[in-house]
């Protein structure tokens, strides 16, 4: 009886074994998975990203990184849209700094202050920490330090008799009515005026260069002042004068590229990718070896030597990422010094001692566009502005957007156009 019941026991002790070893988690066959989602414009070509994600998989085999692009603006709307599941549709992802505020207090982005080293700290420019921290907490790694360059084609400028491109934006008029003149060319300058975000960095270009802000000290709007209203007319003008293209109310900045590339301008307003397309490539561009940059011209009176737009941006680990020490990992990779000078052709690197010394020759990357194009990220760099860093931007860049549209489509006022977009950030920040 006691052997009956001795194996008796046995079995059920083995059964219960089996049953808590089925029970327990599965571990994943192969490699874990990281979805990384990024933007296909500015910044490294797609071969390039592509390029890093190989070198980071074959030094990685335990960790498998695909890689999804998408254009700028459709970025936004597709990270809060994967990030509404569990898990997020991707693990990393690249957004732009006037989304960190929103990103942060959703709980879209992973808290990464604790996993920054001292050494990324110290050896990083402070300004491009700026980008990814809000109130003091860091959402990700700086990736992309940009701002808008003032373009101008050399060879037209020389046409009309000019030995040297406008200081300020009165001067670019009056060689513009020129070129119109002597008929080198239909519209001198091309913009990205299109109701996107792209028309919002062209207004902070203008606005600041005429001595106004988007918002007061209080963190409220001010564009919609003496100034803002002066501002927006002056754009209006511009295409009533035939000097800016009037196509531009519809263009995005790979729009200006083409335009120019074509030589069908003589000075556009872009972003540091264009430089070496429009000067270099002569696949791209018909243009090539006529291009120079110079400082973005700022409205004669206004106490502004020059003004730019700070368009930097920054990868960040998706807060609800069930991989999220291995994606990390991959957002350590792409933004080591190592990497970002290795593709430093169309990014520059936001290390700081990449610029020091012999160090930015030496760079894998170096092109000879990277010879006009750093010296000139320094000159224009200290002029640059960031938009205002809040949570309901999104919204309130829209309304920004729409007032700029309307109002350079003449279906309202500037005033009226600028005050209804002022009334809509008031609401939104209650």
């Amino acid at each position: 009886m006691k052997t009956i019941r001795s194996i008796m026991f046995v079995l059920i002790a083995l059964v219960l074994l089996a049953s808590v070893v089925g029970c327990q988690p599965k571990q994943p066959a192969g490699p874990v998975t990281i979805r990384v989602l990024t933007m296909e414009q500015a910044g490294p070509t797609v071969d390039e990203m592509n390029a890093i994600v190989d070198e980071f998989n074959k030094a990685n085999p335990d960790i498998k990184v695909e890689i999804e692009y998408v254009a700028y603006d459709a970025l936004h709307d597709k990270i809060t849209t994967a990030m509404a599941s569990n898990p997020p549709a991707y693990d990393v992802f690249l957004g732009d700094d006037i989304w960190y505020a929103e990103f942060g207090k959703s709980g879209y982005a992973l808290d990464v202050t604790d996993r920054v080293t001292k050494d990324m700290k110290d050896k990083i420019f402070p300004s491009a920490w700026d980008i990814t921290t809000v109130n003091g907490v860091a959402y990700g790694m700086p990736w992309l330090l940009d701002e808008k360059y003032f373009f101008y084609n050399e060879d037209m400028l020389k046409q009309a008799g000019f030995d040297a491109p406008p200081a300020t934006w009165e001067e670019l008029l009056a060689q513009s009515k020129i070129l119109k003149e002597k008929g080198i060319v239909e519209y001198p300058i091309v913009w990205s005026w299109g109701q996107y975000e792209a028309a919002i960095c062209d207004w902070v270009i203008l606005l600041y260069g005429n001595g106004g802000s988007l918002v007061d000290d209080k963190g409220a709007p001010a564009f919609n002042n003496e100034i803002g209203v002066k501002t927006l007319n002056w754009m209006i003008q511009t295409i009533d004068d035939g000097y800016t293209n009037p196509a531009s109310i519809s263009y995005v900045e790979e729009d200006v590229r083409n335009v120019f590339s074509q030589g069908k301008a003589a000075y556009a307003v872009n972003w540091n990718y264009m430089y070496d397309l429009v000067n270099f490539n002569a696949d791209e561009s018909q243009v090539t070896g006529k291009i120079k940059m110079s400082l973005m011209p700022a409205f004669e009176g206004s106490g502004v030597k020059s003004a730019s737009i700070n368009g930097s941006m920054g990868f960040s680990v998706a807060a609800t990422s069930p991989n999220a020490d291995a994606a990390w990992k991959y957002v350590e990779f792409l933004t080591s010094e190592a990497i970002q000078n290795k593709y430093s052709a169309h990014l520059l690197p936001m290390w700081q001692s990449s610029f020091e010394g012999e160090n930015l020759t030496k760079l894998q990357g170096y092109t000879p566009a990277n010879a006009v194009t750093v010296p000139m990220f320094n000159e224009q760099f200290p002029y640059a502005h960031v938009r205002p860093k809040v949570a309901y931007y999104p919204e309130a860049s829209k309304a920004l957007q729409l007032a700029l549209q309307e109002a350079l489509t003449k279906q309202k006022t500037p005033e009226q156009a600028l005050n209804d977009a002022a009334a809509k950030w008031v609401e939104l920040a209650k």
